[in-house]
């Protein structure tokens, strides 16, 4: 009886794999966060560069520019870095391959950058801008994604400056007539409802 063929990774892959460099931030299981690029991403994985890399098994939280929060395992090193199984829902990876396509397509689509999340409104728009002096202002947020909000405000602090909206740090990128828009800058930066998820 003839050996069976052994599947190749390649072919082992359930998602195809978009090719494209997103910037964002990874935190390993000793909570120590570090600066990340994507190789390469799927609904089902990521292949990371940073500067430490995870060791097989471990868990590990990445924050990525237009996708948010995602959360996986180290499955295998590569060159300066480590590529990573994602865990989640069916829907959730539903939803991931809907923004890995928009990714890949907007270019073509003109698809605004900023918009790759759905947004919405939090459950308690009230809310206060610190800017990093101490000075504070009252705001109101119109809706907020994983990736960043929009805010009603009478004070429009520079661009690119980080400012604290509730509990999360945000980078000023843009200001609209009577508010501004903002980038959240870390990995713990969620939406204003939501709590931090804990690793380990």
């Amino acid at each position: 009886m003839q050996p069976v063929p052994k599947e190749r990774p390649e072919e082992r892959r359930r998602h195809a794999r978009v090719k494209v460099a997103l910037s964002g931030r990874y935190m390993l299981s000793d909570q120590r966060e570090y600066p990340c690029e994507t190789c390469d991403i799927s609904p089902g994985g990521v292949a990371l560069t940073g500067p430490v890399i995870g060791r097989p098994g471990e868990r590990v939280v990445v924050y990525l520019d237009h996708l948010g929060r995602i959360e996986g395992t180290v499955v295998r090193p590569i060159t300066d870095g480590f590529a990573l199984e994602i865990a989640a829902t069916p829907r959730k990876r539903e939803r991931l391959a809907e923004q890995l396509t928009w990714l890949a397509n907007r270019d073509i689509l003109g698809v605004p950058e900023d918009r790759l999340h759905e947004r919405g409104p939090p459950k308690n728009t009230r809310s206060l801008i610190v800017l990093p002096d101490g000075r504070e202002f009252p705001c109101r947020v119109l809706d907020v994604s994983l990736s960043g909000a929009a805010v009603e405000t009478d004070v429009q602090p520079p661009l690119n400056l980080i400012v604290t909206i509730g509990r999360s740090s945000a980078r000023v990128v843009r200001h609209f007539e009577g508010g501004i828009g903002v980038e959240f800058v870390r990995i713990s930066a969620l939406p204003f409802d939501a709590p931090p998820e804990p690793i380990g």
